[in-house]
């Protein structure tokens, strides 16, 4: 599994030869660093901690400098695992650059969506308004939640108004368009979640096809 962790720089586009022009998002990837090896014998299963961005000493706790002190890195604001066949492939302490991708490669981006606030159901769940004419008092309201005698209750899970976003979202099968190494920028067709400066995890497509 390839990986690696990257802050997100916004979006620009893309002219080719003939004049088509791609949009694109910018990331700016790693570098990362190997924090923990886990194996299946240890840990019941073979992965790699990494970790991305410094930390101030002052912002971290003791069990976190612990951590890091054992493995002789210093401290990282971000730690993430990937899933791996082989971790005898990797050291304590190696870097993982842009490299680690090809131009063309299909991947997965995880990021956390932009947060809304508190939002009303019909910009939440797509909700149809009410009637528009003079009188009305139900322009944009959810409507009847329920039967009034019975069960005279709303059921639980009932879609209404309340905190919108900040979800971690997944969004497949997106193409590497470019990539500058001596910048550690991936160029990723189409649009990724999140905000700008954003953490997100881009990571070899699970569900591409062949």
């Amino acid at each position: 599994m390839k990986g690696i962790l990257g802050k997100k720089l916004g979006m620009t586009q893309l002219f080719d030869e003939n004049g088509v022009v791609t949009p694109v998002t910018v990331v700016e990837a790693g570098p990362i660093v190997v924090t923990q090896i886990k194996t299946l014998e240890n840990d019941g299963y073979n992965a790699i901690q990494v970790g991305y961005l410094e930390r101030k000493e002052k912002h971290s706790n003791q069990p976190m400098r612990g951590h890091f002190e054992k493995a002789g890195i210093e401290l990282k604001k971000h730690l993430r695992e990937f899933l791996v066949k082989d971790p005898s492939q990797y050291e304590i302490g190696q870097e993982i650059k842009v490299d680690a991708f090809e131009e063309n490669d299909i991947v997965d981006v995880v990021g956390t969506s932009k947060g809304k606030g508190t939002q009303g159901a019909i910009k939440r769940h797509n909700y149809g308004r009410g009637p528009e004419s003079h009188g009305s008092k139900s322009h944009r309201v959810a409507g009847a939640r329920s039967a009034g005698s019975y069960p005279a209750r709303v059921f639980k899970g009932r879609k209404g108004s309340g905190k919108m976003g900040h979800d971690r979202v997944t969004v497949q099968n997106l193409q590497i368009v470019k990539i500058y190494e001596d910048k550690n920028l991936l160029l990723i067709k189409g649009a990724i979640p999140g905000p700008k400066g954003g953490l997100v995890t881009v990571k070899e497509a699970r569900k591409a096809s062949k």
